[in-house]
């Protein structure tokens, strides 16, 4: 059994809100652009005590505002792999949404690469690695980048009121939505873990069936789950996400 130092778990890309040393898994939660590990607070918080929630905290937000954005995807992706290396004594689940979905999909390939397959791939509000881009926020000015997070935040905005704070974490918002959109897809061989994507209902963001194009990616099972909800249902509709991993994980397909 690994011992880990504090919710931190010894790394600054960890984020453990609830630790529950007798988890039978670890799901892997990748926040979408612009986002910290605490976007998936109340999930963790609401996930069966059979899985222990690692959320990872980019660099360039909260405790970690003084390190350099991380530019690419890619990059990302391995430093994140880098920092799970001593949680691996568990299945893994991943989840990530939005720019996170990315994330999480080269994550799951680096993993398999290395021998370890995970439980299930979870890419949420996210066209599928396969499709072009759609937008191009990154661009945009700050009032336009502020404006997009408006128009896809519905109710539950994860925007800070504070004007301030949000010209402060505008550098990070457009490094990762730049990120997302310049990311390049390299075809190879298909993941083996299971799919489940989700998508919102009303979310303006990405159409449905660039979402279904993740069948594409695994050899495995896929699903499309809608949601009801904007962009954001993943905290609009906590609990339906929430249910949906609890019993892929206690009744497996």
């Amino acid at each position: 059994m690994h011992q880990h130092d504090g919710d931190a778990g010894g790394s600054s890309w960890i984020r453990r809100f609830h630790p529950r040393p007798d988890c039978l898994a670890r799901l892997v939660c990748l926040p979408p652009a612009g986002q910290s590990a605490s976007f998936y607070f109340s999930l963790s918080d609401e996930m069966t005590v059979s899985i222990e929630v690692l959320a990872v905290q980019y660099p360039g937000r909260q405790d970690r505002w003084s390190e350099p954005h991380v530019l690419t995807i890619q990059e990302l992706a391995r430093e994140v792999h880098a920092a799970l290396g001593t949680w691996m004594d568990r299945p893994l689940l991943i989840f990530g949404h939005g720019m996170g979905a990315l994330v999480a999909f080269e994550l799951a390939r680096r993993l398999e690469r290395e021998g370890t397959v995970p439980m299930v791939l979870f890419p949420s509000g996210r066209a599928a690695p396969s499709c072009a881009p759609g937008s191009f926020v990154h661009l945009r000015r700050d009032e336009g980048i502020v404006a997009h997070l408006q128009a896809i935040s519905g109710t539950r905005s994860p925007l800070p009121d504070d004007a301030q704070l949000l010209q402060l974490m505008l550098p990070a918002i457009r490094d990762d939505y730049r990120a997302d959109e310049t990311y390049v897809y390299e075809p190879g061989s298909a993941l083996r873990c299971p799919i489940i994507a989700f998508v919102g209902e009303d979310d303006s963001t990405v159409a449905a069936e660039d979402v279904v194009a993740w069948w594409e990616h695994t050899e495995g099972p896929f699903e499309l789950l809608v949601v009801p909800g904007g962009h954001f249902f993943v905290l609009t509709h906590q609990s339906e996400v929430v249910n949906t991993i609890s019993d892929f994980f206690l009744a497996p397909r």
